[in-house]
């Protein structure tokens, strides 16, 4: 799949304090540069009140992202307590 990231994205990572959870972030974003279609990706959940919004669970980070033909946006990677604020 084609994989983009926004500004947020990089932002949220930085941010990331935890080793652990940034490596698997990364190894999350390269499952998913691999993967053919969501279904190969594990911990994927569509989002209610968003059309293509989904979210990539990872401990208690979320990783939201959209998805619109065959293109994967990342957006936010955030704690669980504040991801569903900033996200969709």
């Amino acid at each position: 799949m084609k994989v983009l990231f926004r500004n947020s994205f990089g932002r949220d990572l930085r941010r990331i304090r935890n080793r652990s959870i940034g490596e698997r972030v990364k190894e999350t974003i390269e499952q998913v540069k691999e993967a053919s279609d969501l279904t190969e990706i594990s911990d994927v959940q569509k989002l209610r009140g968003g059309r293509n919004h989904y979210r990539i669970r990872i401990g208690d980070y979320r990783i939201g992202f959209q998805f619109n033909e065959g293109t994967v946006i990342f957006v936010r990677c955030l704690p669980r307590r504040d991801f569903y604020q900033h996200f969709p």
